[in-house]
């Protein structure tokens, strides 16, 4: 696959600061200038970002963001990060065979233990997602025609390979490792994954904890290493999203969104809010339909899972999580971070 399609370039923008049109987010310092892609909201005061040059930062007041850098992983890009709480948190590097690897801390930031490194060198990891605080999943692009996959039984602390049956990529075929949300899980063994770049985006489900996965065509425009499925998102076993766009292009008013209401066996063209290229799709805790999306061509929502959709601000972002209908954050290019303290989305 090619590199384009797995690290996606700094965009110029001409203004971070939030706009008339982002009444509801409100900038925060970050305290960094690096790209930031990586997310984890844990609670309405505490929440972790990553990003470029082995960055981690975090706050525990909801407030203010203080800098916990992975030592000695200055040339990484950790695009995905989980947190635990304000103590445990995982961090995930994104990058040609060992750039790909996951920090783990047990101690607010304060040392980092490297648990785990990918060994192939054509290997690619895009995302992390966790079903309760022991198990989670790891996806990696195709090595051999064949995605990767990973689980751990123990936090993170350890990753074994799965067989991953009903992962055989098409030719071209990869993932975008924008957000660390091309995969989520939901309930207790439910996991998606979406892809792009190839002839059609499409999406796997596995209903057995990522040992075996069935794929499904998305609607979604693809064919080009811009262009594809970015972020996919479930509400339950059965409803979710896909969202995604071109991000070379993050205007274009294309479609951007699909939504299922099978658990993914099929899906259905969908025009996501503000329209263009969307990043990332998010739940919102304690309001069961209520969706978020985010990218480069701003932010929106849908409080009845992904039927209709309201716009929430134009300011460019990457990422998006969210605790409550009133509390949430966004990241972005350059250290952007901005916190969401609009109107109760429900």
């Amino acid at each position: 696959m090619q590199a384009s399609l797995r690290v996606l370039p700094l965009l110029l923008l001409a203004s971070l600061s939030a706009s008339a049109a982002d009444t509801a987010w409100q900038a925060q310092d970050s305290g960094v200038t690096v790209e930031l892609r990586g997310l984890s909201v844990v609670n309405e005061k505490v929440a972790w970002a990553s990003g470029a040059k082995g960055t981690v930062i975090r706050t525990v007041d909801g407030e203010h963001w203080d800098a916990v850098p992975v030592p000695d992983a200055a040339a990484i890009d950790l695009r995905d990060i989980h947190a635990v709480d304000a103590s445990t948190a995982l961090a995930m590097g994104a990058g040609s065979g060992a750039a790909s690897r996951i920090y783990r801390t047990t101690d607010g930031g304060a040392s980092w233990r490297l648990v785990v490194t990918n060994t192939v060198a054509q290997g690619f990891w895009d995302a992390m997602a966790f079903w309760d605080a022991r198990r989670g999943v790891l996806f990696g692009d195709p090595v051999d025609g064949k995605f990767q996959v990973y689980l751990t039984d123990d936090g993170g602390a350890s990753w074994r390979a799965s067989p991953a049956k009903g992962l055989e990529a098409l030719a071209g075929e990869g993932a975008f490792a924008a957000s660390g949300t091309c995969l989520t899980v939901a309930g207790k063994n439910d996991a998606w994954i979406v892809s792009g770049s190839a002839a059609q985006a499409r999406a796997f489900h596995s209903q057995d904890g990522g040992a075996s996965w069935q794929a499904a065509v998305l609607p979604i425009p693809a064919g080009a290493a811009s262009r594809g499925a970015f972020s996919v998102a479930f509400m339950d076993s059965r409803t979710g999203m896909a969202a995604g766009g071109d991000y070379r292009e993050p205007a274009l008013a294309t479609t951007n969104g699909a939504r299922t209401s099978d658990g993914g066996a099929t899906w259905q063209a969908a025009s996501i809010l503000p329209a263009g290229f969307m990043s990332v799709l998010a739940t919102v805790p304690g309001a069961p339909s209520t969706l978020v999306a985010a990218g480069l061509a701003g932010s929106g929502y849908s409080p009845d899972g992904g039927l209709t959709w309201r716009v929430l601000g134009a300011t460019p972002v990457n990422t998006v999580g969210f605790a409550s209908g009133r509390h949430g954050w966004a990241v972005g290019p350059k250290g952007l971070v901005m916190a969401y303290r609009g109107p109760l989305l429900r």
